[in-house]
């Protein structure tokens, strides 16, 4: 059986470094058996990888990429939390927030990017509940931001 970052290879992927956090919080806290991330933006090598509104400045397959780096982040977070991705049980939940222009509804599909990503990475495991809301603006202008609580062993 390969293990999560085996997958991610396998999928053309790798986790990236922790992204420091912009604020006054950790990127990742455990307590018990959960951890919960901090909303994570769409952050390559330390800059966001695009800026502005979905539906507006961002087209929607666009901002689906940006959640599935969203992703990628609060799993680089998670890892430094517990150590091995092997050690996650499940993804219990996924909160995706979309900066939407006013007349954008597709919420759901841009979230799909980091709900797919993690269906990849742990298969049935990765299954979760989710929630995906647009918003008027996020941090930093970012398109997308997306946290996770995962069930460890």
């Amino acid at each position: 059986m390969s293990t999560p970052e085996e997958r991610l290879a396998g999928i053309g992927r790798s986790l990236p470094a922790v992204v420091a956090p912009v604020a006054a919080y950790v990127p990742a806290v455990r307590t018990g058996n959960l951890v919960y991330t901090s909303g994570q933006l769409p952050m390559v090598e330390g800059e966001l990888a695009a800026t502005g509104k979905v539906g507006a400045d961002v087209d929607a397959d666009s901002a689906k990429e940006l959640a599935a780096v969203c992703a990628l982040n609060a799993l680089a977070a998670v890892k430094a939390e517990i150590g091995d991705l092997g050690n996650v049980r499940r993804v219990v939940k996924v909160v995706g927030f979309v900066a939407s222009a006013p007349d954008f509804t597709g919420q759901p599909g841009v979230i799909n990017g980091a709900s797919e990503l993690l269906g990849e990475v742990f298969g049935d495991a990765g299954v979760h509940a989710r929630s995906a809301v647009g918003v008027a603006v996020l941090p930093l202008d970012a398109p997308v931001e997306v946290e996770l609580v995962v069930e460890t062993s």
